[in-house]
C-alpha cells in the first residue's frame, strides 16, 4: 500500500506542484480579502492542489513514451511499467475533476480560471504543442501563471491588473526555469524527439532568451508587489532576490558554464519561492 502511495506521490511531481500551490496561496493572500477565514484558505489549497496535481498526473500519462526515451525520466512509474496506464489515467481524471468541481463550487470565476489552467496545460501544451514546436513553452508558461491568478481572483472576486501582473511574472519566469533545464538535457530531448529551444535555435539564442525573460519577469513581479503595498522591508528583500537572480542570469549569458546554468536553474526556483514567501509574510505579519 505504501509503495503504491509513493508512486502516486511521484506522479504528482510534488516539488513542482508545491511551488505552483504556493503561488496560488500568495495570490489569494495578496488580495487581503476582508472575509478571509481558515476554512476559505483550506478550500483554496484543497481545490488548487487537486487540480494542479491532477493535470500533472495526466501530463505524465501522455508523456510516458517520451519519458521512456530519456535517461532522467525512464525510471518513473509509467515508463518503467510499475503502474498500469489506466490506473494513472484514472488518478489524474479523479484529481482533476475534484479540483475543478470544488473550484466551481467555491466561485464560478475562480473555477473558470482553474479549469482554464488545467485545459491549457494538458490539452494545448502537452497533447497538442509539446511535440510540435519549441514555442509550446509559452503555453506552458500561461498554464503556470493560472494558479496565482486563480488565487488572486478567489480573494478579490475579479480579474484585476495585479493578478494579471502576477500571472505575467510567472509566464516570463518559466523560461528561466525550463530552458536552463532544457540546455542541461538537450541531447535527451533530441533523442526523445521533443523540440526545445537549445536544439532548435542554439545555445546562444537560448541564453539571450533566458536573460531577457528573467529581466521582464522581475519587472512584472516588482510592479505587482508594489501595487499590493508590500511593506518596505519585504519589498526591499524582494529587490535583493531580484538583483541576485538577474546577476546569475547575466553571468550565465556572458559566460558559458554548466555550473552556472545549473545554478540559475536552481536559483530560479529559490527566487520564486522566496518572492511568494515575502508576499505571504508581508500580508500576514503586518
Amino acid at each position: 500500500m505504501m509503495s503504491r502511495l509513493r508512486m502516486y506521490w511521484s506522479l504528482t511531481k510534488s516539488l513542482q506542484t508545491g511551488l505552483l500551490l504556493v503561488t496560488g496561496i500568495a495570490g489569494y493572500l495578496s488580495a487581503r480579502c476582508p472575509i478571509h477565514s481558515e476554512a476559505r484558505l483550506l478550500a483554496l489549497i484543497g481545490s488548487l492542489y487537486c487540480a494542479i496535481s491532477g493535470s500533472t498526473v495526466l501530463n505524465m500519462v501522455f508523456d510516458r513514451d517520451i519519458d521512456a526515451k530519456m535517461r532522467r525520466a525512464c525510471q518513473r512509474p509509467l515508463p518503467a511499467g510499475r503502474m498500469p496506464v489506466r490506473e494513472a489515467l484514472a488518478l489524474g481524471i479523479v484529481l482533476s475533476a475534484v479540483g475543478v468541481g470544488w473550484a466551481f463550487a467555491l466561485s464560478w470565476l475562480y473555477g473558470t480560471i482553474v479549469f482554464a489552467g488545467l485545459f491549457i496545460d494538458v490539452v494545448i501544451y502537452t497533447m497538442w504543442l509539446k511535440r510540435r514546436t519549441a514555442w509550446s513553452i509559452v503555453w506552458g508558461g500561461v498554464a503556470g501563471g493560472m494558479p496565482i491568478l486563480a488565487g488572486r481572483v478567489f480573494g478579490t472576486g475579479q480579474i484585476d491588473l495585479i493578478g494579471l501582473l502576477f500571472a505575467l511574472a510567472i509566464l516570463l519566469w518559466i523560461p528561466t526555469h525550463i530552458l536552463t533545464f532544457g540546455m542541461r538535457y538537450a541531447e535527451q530531448y533530441r533523442a526523445a524527439g521533443v523540440p526545445i529551444f537549445p536544439n532548435r535555435y542554439g545555445e546562444w539564442i537560448t541564453r539571450v532568451t533566458i536573460a531577457l525573460s528573467t529581466s521582464a519577469a522581475v519587472v512584472a513581479m516588482l510592479l505587482a508587489t508594489a501595487q499590493i503595498g508590500l511593506p518596505w522591508l519585504y519589498f526591499h528583500l524582494d529587490l535583493w532576490l531580484s538583483a541576485m537572480l538577474l546577476g546569475v542570469a547575466s553571468m550565465s549569458l556572458l559566460r558559458r558554464s554548466t555550473k552556472l546554468n545549473l545554478a540559475l536553474y536552481k536559483f530560479a526556483s529559490v527566487y520564486m519561492l522566496g518572492s511568494m514567501g515575502l508576499i505571504v509574510a508581508g500580508v500576514v505579519l503586518n
